[in-house]
């Protein structure tokens, strides 16, 4: 059974053809033991693959392949790793379905362009930043507002090689959503100091982790 239904696929075919500009890699970790949602997962990259020829998936194992997984600095699985020209640093775990679909979906666009559609203001800032920044965002697959926060994180990503933004479905990890105290999503971690919940709008979104990239 597919998990992108026959009246879905034509949909995702166009978005992907209007969106896709240079050729995109998802890089995929699963696990045979122990991982509820990697067969799904699985099953999805490759569906999506099969949509348009821009897309190259392929999938490894977490063990097995160890030396990769760390390459790509992938410590849970599933693991999805969205690449382009090069490695924008971002990164979703869990199950891209229900809402997050549109967060896959927005990422490999993205990437494919290389570039993003945030104000040159934020632009700047963000290429400003020279230390580390780590950015989670923790989802559930039933929050309409989570992409949006999703989407952000990765967009800021793109613009900065010193940022890596992490896409989190809480439900998959409950020990992360145990950690960060989550109560609401989408819950946005910067560097493990600075919190916030809710899909704030660009600016907002930026003095945070500026903040935390202090």
């Amino acid at each position: 059974m597919s998990l992108i239904s026959d009246e879905h696929k034509e949909h995702v075919r166009n978005q992907l053809a209007e969106s896709l500009v240079n050729p995109v890699r998802i890089v995929m970790f699963t696990q045979e033991m122990e991982c509820q949602f990697c067969a799904q997962t699985k099953q999805l990259i490759t569906e999506l693959a099969a949509l348009n020829e821009k897309i190259q998936a392929e999938v490894h194992d977490f063990v097995a392949d160890a030396e990769l997984a760390k390459q790509y600095g992938i410590d849970k699985v599933p693991a999805i790793v969205v690449l382009g020209e090069k490695d924008y640093g971002i990164r979703i775990y869990g199950l891209p379905y229900g809402y997050e679909f549109q967060t896959l979906m927005s990422a490999l666009s993205v990437v494919s362009k290389g570039k993003t559609e945030l104000s040159e203001e934020t632009k700047a800032k963000l290429r400003a930043i020279t230390n580390p920044v780590h950015i989670q965002v923790l989802v559930t697959l039933t929050c309409p507002h989570c992409p949006a926060a999703a989407s952000m994180a990765h967009m800021f990503a793109v613009e900065n090689d010193m940022i890596r933004a992490d896409v989190i479905d809480a439900n998959e990890f409950p020990q992360l959503a145990i950690k960060y105290g989550v109560m609401g999503v989408p819950k946005v971690v910067v560097n493990d100091k600075v919190e916030f919940v809710g899909a704030l709008p660009e600016k907002m979104f930026l003095e945070h982790v500026l903040l935390g990239a202090q």
